[in-house]
């Protein structure tokens, strides 16, 4: 039996992969172009991706990340694919780890995004790691898709280890 956060990690995990894919075939130059999304580019909104992950996932883990919403983590598109496959390794591990009691305790944190200190349940933000990944997710598929590159199905039951139809 798999938790709901075993399986979006899952999730996370396959999509990434599937899109990063297809940003392999996009020229460097066209990927870092400001298309007009929130973090302009495609290679921007990767970054973003995983500056969210990272941030959430050092938190939970007491492990801060040192970066600011905004940055570029990695300018060089190898390296980010090389770092996001580490990213949702640990996610995964981390996923597979979760109580219901840490889920259900308080959770402290302070905000990148406006500075302010919050206390909510655990569950709440780890479902909000998740939902900002699917998120941004489809704002890349939409700047791909508006480049003509087609990102295929991209529902959680096309999950492959969760298909058991042959």
């Amino acid at each position: 039996m798999h938790s709901n956060y075993e399986v979006m990690a899952q999730y996370n995990r396959w999509m990434n992969q599937k899109l990063y894919a297809i940003c392999a075939e996009i020229p460097d130059s066209k990927r870092k172009e400001d298309l007009g999304a929130f973090f302009k580019s495609i290679h921007g909104t990767l970054n973003h991706l995983l500056y969210g992950d990272r941030a959430w996932i050092g938190r939970f883990i007491g492990e801060p990340f040192a970066a600011k919403i905004g940055d570029e983590l990695y300018e060089d598109f190898n390296e980010l694919v090389v770092q996001r496959e580490v990213t949702d390794l640990q996610i995964i591990e981390w996923s597979q780890k979760l109580s219901s009691e840490w889920l259900h305790q308080d959770f402290k944190y302070t905000s990148g995004v406006d500075g302010k200190t919050r206390i909510l349940p655990a569950w709440v933000l780890v479902t909000h790691m998740f939902n900002h990944q699917t998120h941004h997710r489809g704002q890349l598929t939409t700047l791909l898709s508006q480049l003509e590159y087609n990102p295929g199905v991209t529902d959680l039951p096309f999950l492959p280890w969760l298909n058991t139809i042959s």
